[in-house]
């Protein structure tokens, strides 16, 4: 093959090159690279495993300017560009019915840039935002061989191993809040609340009883680092997918026989206090703040405070300029002019004055404008859409493994939609990554003919 020997001849003159430089112990490192190169020509779908395995360790490289899922993306992204070129992927396969809504949100984000209160702040918003669409376009290209089994694992396993992190060590926590190695707990709790249903999936799927307690383990896990996050937000977005997921198995009620219900019970009596036990006094606060809110009292939390000013800042910003906006990332600018920035300020420094709007919606409505932030919730509801269809089509097939497969991963994504509520995190890559794999998902099921045999 052309590719391969090309870049075997490459690396082989980067080798020799380094051998005779001053560095020659850098030479190794292209062998290594040969290696990479090979694995991801011939599975690329890997490639886009590894991206998702990293994520969540993304804090280890803050400080570098090409951090491990970068590089692996650049990487993954020039080789499906030259199997595209000499026609080894077929083109269709980055056909999606998401492209239209993406297609005019993208071209009103352009006009917003070019309206922008400040260009370079909006360029690099563009930055941003442009690793989302890399990896939108990557999963289009590889999710037909993606593993999905795997894909769980590794995002339920990342996020585990953070948590346990955060939980017993001082230095993946802010002002006692766990936030892992991303530095921000509300994030973190995000993370959390996407891979609660993965590790659910995995219990469920569980060939043997060691499997089971395993998965169950990192279930915990993940549980417990969402009380360590203090995060309500979280709490309340996992209730909710929670019960999504409760509802969907239902129908095993009847397969309960009154032994196992007696043992559920003691379980639940003995899980819920210690957990009640287990839960930072702090967390109790935070959460007893929202029935404040539900009883129309004033409350005196600073944090809530926050957000109330944004919404209030928010809204200006619509009002004035519904149709393109401030620009993209021009939030903080103008949230910095008003009186609240001074009042919520936390250390009162002055680049504390410049806070985004906690909220995604919020943040592209008043940025981009009426239209593109109607663009982009639309895409959101179509990729919860495309999962509700591949579910009925897989249950049509008589599939309900892969039926229960779409439902846990329409549990994933409907948390990372109801934490953009909560979170300003448009580029995030789990959203993009799953954005796309929605529209793959339902174009497999539905492309299956009704008499396959179950998986």
């Amino acid at each position: 093959m052309i590719f391969p020997l090309s870049i075997v001849s490459l690396l082989g003159l980067v080798c020799l090159g380094l051998l005779a430089s001053p560095y020659p112990y850098l030479a190794p490192g292209a062998v290594l690279g040969l290696v990479g190169v090979a694995v991801l020509y011939r599975k690329p779908a890997w490639g886009l495993l590894g991206i998702v395995a990293i994520l969540p360790f993304e804090g280890l490289f803050k400080d570098n300017a090409l951090s491990g899922s970068k590089f692996l993306g650049a990487s993954l992204a020039l080789i499906l560009m030259l199997q595209l070129a000499i026609r080894q992927l077929p083109a269709d396969r980055l056909r999606s019915n998401i492209w239209h809504l993406l297609v005019g949100f993208m071209l009103l984000y352009l006009l917003s840039l070019l309206n922008t209160d400040d260009m370079g702040i909006s360029l690099g918003h563009l930055r941003e935002l442009s690793v989302g669409l890399i990896l939108f376009v990557i999963t289009l290209l590889v999710a037909r061989e993606l593993n999905l089994d795997m894909f769980a694992r590794l995002v339920a396993i990342s996020v585990a191993v953070t948590c346990a992190m955060a939980m017993f060590s001082t230095k993946y926590q802010d002002a006692g809040r766990a936030s892992g190695l991303l530095k921000d707990p509300n994030n973190f709790a995000l993370l959390i609340a996407f891979a609660v249903p993965m590790a659910l999936l995995l219990v469920v799927r569980s060939p043997n009883l060691l499997h089971r307690l395993f998965w169950g383990g990192c279930t915990l896990l993940l549980l417990g680092g969402m009380t360590k996050t203090d995060s309500r937000s979280g709490l309340v977005v996992l209730f909710l997918s929670l019960l999504i997921g409760a509802w969907h198995y239902r129908a095993q009620l009847p397969r309960i026989r009154p032994r196992h219900l007696g043992f559920a019970m003691l379980g639940l009596a003995i899980v819920i206090p210690l957990g009640f036990y287990a839960m930072p006094a702090g967390y109790v606060e935070r959460i007893q703040s929202l029935s404040i809110l539900s009883s129309g009292a004033k409350s005196q939390d600073p944090s809530l405070g926050r957000r109330a000013s944004y919404i209030v800042v928010g809204s200006s910003m619509i009002a004035e300029n519904p149709l393109l906006g401030t620009g993209p990332g021009t939030f903080p600018l103008h949230y910095a002019t008003t009186g609240y920035a001074k009042a919520f300020s936390i250390k009162g420094e002055t680049q504390d004055l410049y806070r985004r709007a906690h909220n995604t919606y919020l943040e592209i409505f008043s940025e981009l404008g009426i239209p593109a932030g109607l663009m982009f919730v639309g895409m959101l509801a179509l990729g919860l859409y495309n999962l509700l269809r591949a579910r009925r089509a897989w249950l049509l097939r008589g599939d309900a493994a892969r039926a229960d497969v779409m439902t846990h991963l329409s549990m994933s994504f409907l948390s990372l939609t109801l934490f953009l509520m909560f979170l300003s995190a448009p580029n995030h890559k789990y959203l993009w990554i799953m954005l796309a794999l929605t529209s793959v998902l339902r174009t497999k099921a539905e492309d299956a003919p009704l008499t396959e045999a179950k998986a």
